[in-house]
């Protein structure tokens, strides 16, 4: 009969981190307040690089509801036992969410910016222009304060990440990230509105507005992709290509005593924390607590089940 090995450790999954749901409400309120402002001035002023701005900060706004909204749901079901592997994937859905706005936003900007390309319209630059500084203010603000909630988060998991001579990329807060990442844009449209105001008043070179818009277009589809693409492979536990399944088998082979792996799952359950599903055919002398030792080296592997197969009778001619 196959033997069967429970987890390697008793693990908490769920490490909160309160500074950066604080910070990402502070920040979507400051983004709430500076869409209204940017919206009104870009529809009286004229200007389409601040009135996508300010359109692209209350998608903004609402995306980084979500991302504090994933905060505190995580939060408030941190202890639930519904959640097998806990509640983080809460945050990486709100990740996930908030990419699909920004690529949302990143579509209504190129329309609006190609449709004001061929119907040019007047702008009132010396009005523009400071609205557009103002934003990219709120903007750095913003980015400050998401930075603090990430060094926040970093010294809370100072007593859970032990090194081991290497270092995996997906250690990073994705629902945070994501918050960053609409900051960011904003920040960007903002100096592009900026250029293009500047440009028209000095240069005449009315075009850039919209043209600017369209770069900004480009620039935010890129984000929202890579977000879309980083978020996604959690939540679809596409993760079989991640430096730690290799360690997994290496770990294997060097076993005691020889060994087979037939099996081998391997998915994220949190921040740089990994589960894993093993079966491998071995002799009776090795136990399953010997693997599970055995793998105990990496820090990230945090609930190992281990099957062992026994090898299959030998025949005589």
């Amino acid at each position: 009969m196959p033997t069967r090995g429970g987890p390697a450790h008793s693990h908490v999954f769920d490490l909160h981190n309160p500074v950066a749901e604080r910070r990402t409400r502070q920040v979507m309120w400051l983004t709430a307040a500076m869409m209204v402002v940017e919206i009104v001035a870009g529809t009286v002023f004229g200007s389409m690089a601040l009135l996508a701005d300010g359109w692209h900060m209350s998608s903004h706004a609402l995306a980084l509801g979500v991302s504090a909204g994933a905060y505190a749901l995580a939060r408030r079901h941190a202890h639930d036992r519904r959640f097998a592997f806990g509640t983080w994937k809460i945050e990486v859905l709100g990740g996930y969410t908030s990419a699909v706005f920004l690529m949302g936003v990143a579509a209504y900007m190129g329309f609006e910016s190609i449709v004001r390309l061929v119907n040019p319209a007047p702008i009132r630059f010396d009005e523009a222009i400071p609205v557009a500084v103002l934003g990219l203010a709120v903007n750095v603000v913003s980015a400050w304060l998401l930075s603090t909630g990430a060094q926040g988060h970093h010294h809370a998991h100072a007593g859970h990440e032990h090194g081991h001579g290497h270092a995996h990329a997906h250690h990073h807060d994705l629902n945070l990230r994501s918050a960053y990442l609409h900051v960011v844009a904003d920040a960007a449209t903002s100096v592009l509105a900026i250029a293009a105001l500047v440009g028209g008043r000095y240069f005449g070179a009315t075009w850039l507005d919209p043209v600017m818009g369209l770069a900004g277009t480009i620039l935010v589809g890129r984000w929202a992709w890579g977000l879309l693409r980083d978020t996604g492979r959690v939540l679809l536990d596409a993760e079989m290509d991640a430096p730690v399944v290799e360690e997994v088998r290496e770990v294997i082979r060097e076993l005691p005593q020889p060994t087979i792996l037939h099996d081998l799952h391997v998915w994220r359950v949190g921040k740089g924390k990994y589960a894993c599903i093993l079966s491998i055919e071995t002799a009776a002398t090795l136990d399953a607590e010997a693997v599970r030792k055995a793998l105990a080296i990496h820090d990230e592997l945090v609930h190992v089940t281990v099957e062992l197969l026994p090898p299959p009778p030998q025949t005589t001619g």
